[in-house]
């Protein structure tokens, strides 16, 4: 009788640890393969978002080089150039949209390194790049910062509205990178101290405001087209 107990016990303690182990395995495999679907699924959802950033980058810069209007000292009027990049961040964010920004940047800076020949100062040059190429450009990426309103508006005016204010917004914040450029590029050009305010008011804020407000005014023209395209996407994502 005492062998039969022992062998009955340890049958129950084999069947428990059957019990407690079998579905931990299982579970652990249908977890390990849920993480290793949601990895790939994230990692194929990151290569759709590069591919489709590199082709707004392409786009945005192939876009840039048609120019109505293409000034002698840096800044021209473009076909819709900003519109590719105001897209993406209003499609994924601020963080997107300013990483695309400034890789649209570095590949202004390189198309314009010949504005750079006429500012003699090392540190003249340098002001120039960041102001008025990195954070001039870098800005269009804060469009993203009215992504969580714009998907919250069903109304096509609404959203029409919304963006034109981030459009507008980017603008602005551009043209003030502009002329900050400006400001501080001419600073040590300037024989007299006191005309930095007389060439400020009089030529730069009117130089930059020269392709600036017709670039601005392009851009808003495409806004209905810019709706258009985002509600295409966002119909076939739902699909």
């Amino acid at each position: 009788m005492g062998n039969a107990n022992v062998g009955r016990l340890f049958l129950n303690g084999f069947y428990a640890v059957l019990d407690i182990f079998i579905p931990g395995i299982i579970a652990r495999y249908f977890f390990i393969n849920n993480i290793k679907e949601a990895f790939f699924m994230q990692k194929r959802k990151n290569i759709r978002l590069l591919a489709e950033c590199g082709i707004m980058i392409g786009l945005a810069t192939l876009l840039s080089e048609i120019k109505f209007v293409n000034l002698p000292f840096g800044g021209s009027v473009t076909l819709f150039s900003m519109v590719p990049i105001i897209i993406i961040a209003l499609r994924h964010g601020t963080s997107w949209g300013i990483i695309c920004a400034f890789v649209y940047s570095n590949t202004q800076l390189l198309l314009g390194l010949k504005n750079l020949g006429w500012i003699p100062t090392v540190s003249g040059k340098i002001f120039c790049i960041l102001f008025d190429y990195i954070i001039a450009f870098g800005v269009l990426g804060l469009a993203g910062l009215f992504k969580k309103s714009l998907d919250k508006q069903p109304n096509r005016k609404n959203k029409i509205i919304l963006i034109s204010i981030a459009v507008i917004s980017v603008c602005v914040l551009r043209y003030i990178s502009h002329n900050i450029s400006a400001m501080v590029v001419w600073r040590g050009l300037l024989e007299e101290p006191e005309s930095l305010w007389a060439y400020i008011l009089g030529t730069s804020l009117g130089y930059n405001a020269s392709y600036m407000i017709p670039e601005t005014i392009i851009t808003l023209v495409a806004v209905p087209a810019v709706v258009t395209i985002l509600s295409v996407i966002n119909k076939q994502r739902e699909k």
